[in-house]
């Protein structure tokens, strides 16, 4: 099983023989200990770390992101011992422990059993229309490879890494809104006099013909930006029939905000709220839950990115 650093709790994967089960283990150790954490401060605490790690690294897979966590969980760029060498002029400081994560294994692909050549020639699968240097290349496996965060590196310092591109929430909330129309569903912001909706800071309806609508009421720039991510999550994970567990579905939704806002640099206070709302969710469904939760904030991110892109250079 995996180590523990006894000053910081981070997790080290030593042994090179056993790295990938160790890998698999540990993820499965965090998940089984916020399932089971008494302490919903705790739990909370422990999930917003992983939610502050995927805000930096949203390309990433929620599993590397949760080794990340584990290992480091302070960490706001890694790469490659190479590719810190060829791309960026920088060096890995001697003695630093390496970050493990899942890289995917591309290779020729059976059309039929999705193998390898190598494994597709042992396997009962009898496929043979074409020849294997003639099929697509494929995802066919994983591997433990090592990384490096910069905090491990020395050498150029790197352009842009700290750029506040995104501007400030009055420049962010228009890309905000203007990312509607990809995302499948149309937004309305109503003055706070004329809101209709109580307490409640934004709305997502389903109709039955028509994409989700969401209505955000009045306020300022990065509330509302805030506020409208949340609704956008609604819209992309929650299917209009689906009234069961209120509470996941809050918490998913505020999830994906907290990633989204964290990511363009607002500060999610409010999120607090939510993140501690944990039910009785088994390992399985909120490894689940973890997936949805990166898969909509990877899009959200997106297609938020390219608002602001088009914004800036139009």
């Amino acid at each position: 099983m995996e180590s523990l650093n006894p000053t910081n709790g981070h997790v080290a994967f030593d042994d090179a023989d056993a790295r990938a089960d160790q890998m698999h283990q540990a993820i499965d150790q965090w998940l089984a200990e916020l399932v089971d954490a008494v302490d919903e401060a705790r739990a909370s605490a422990q999930f917003q770390r992983w939610l502050d790690v995927q805000s930096r690294f949203h390309d990433y897979s929620h599993r590397n992101t949760l080794l990340i966590t584990l290992q480091c969980p302070d960490a706001t760029k890694v790469a490659g011992y190479r590719t810190w060498q060829r791309e960026f002029d920088r060096h890995v400081k001697e003695g630093e422990s390496a970050i493990w994560i899942w890289a995917p294994l591309i290779s020729p692909q059976c059309p039929e059993c999705g193998n390898s050549p190598s494994y597709h020639a042992d396997s009962d699968c009898g496929y043979d229309e074409t020849p294997s240097e003639e099929w697509d290349e494929g995802v066919v496996g994983f591997k433990p490879v090592p990384v490096f965060d910069v905090s491990q590196t020395e050498g150029d310092p790197l352009p842009e890494l700290d750029t506040a591109a995104t501007g400030t929430a009055n420049a962010l909330f228009p890309a905000v809104v203007d990312a509607a129309s990809d995302l499948g569903v149309t937004v309305e912001v109503i003055a706070a006099a004329a809101w209709p909706h109580g307490d409640a800071a934004g709305v997502c309806r389903h109709g039955d013909d028509a994409m989700p609508h969401i209505e955000v009421r009045y306020d300022d720039d990065a509330a509302m930006a805030g506020t409208l991510v949340h609704e956008y999550a609604h819209a992309l994970l929650h299917e209009p029939a689906d009234t069961a567990d209120r509470t996941a579905r809050e918490l998913e939704a505020e999830a994906v905000a907290y990633v989204v806002g964290r990511h363009f640099g607002l500060e999610m206070n409010g999120s607090a709220r939510y993140l501690a709302a944990w039910s009785d969710d088994d390992p399985d469904r909120l490894l689940d839950r973890c997936a949805r939760i990166r898969e909509t904030s990877r899009t959200v991110i997106d297609v938020i990115a390219e608002q602001t892109d088009h914004r800036a250079n139009p």
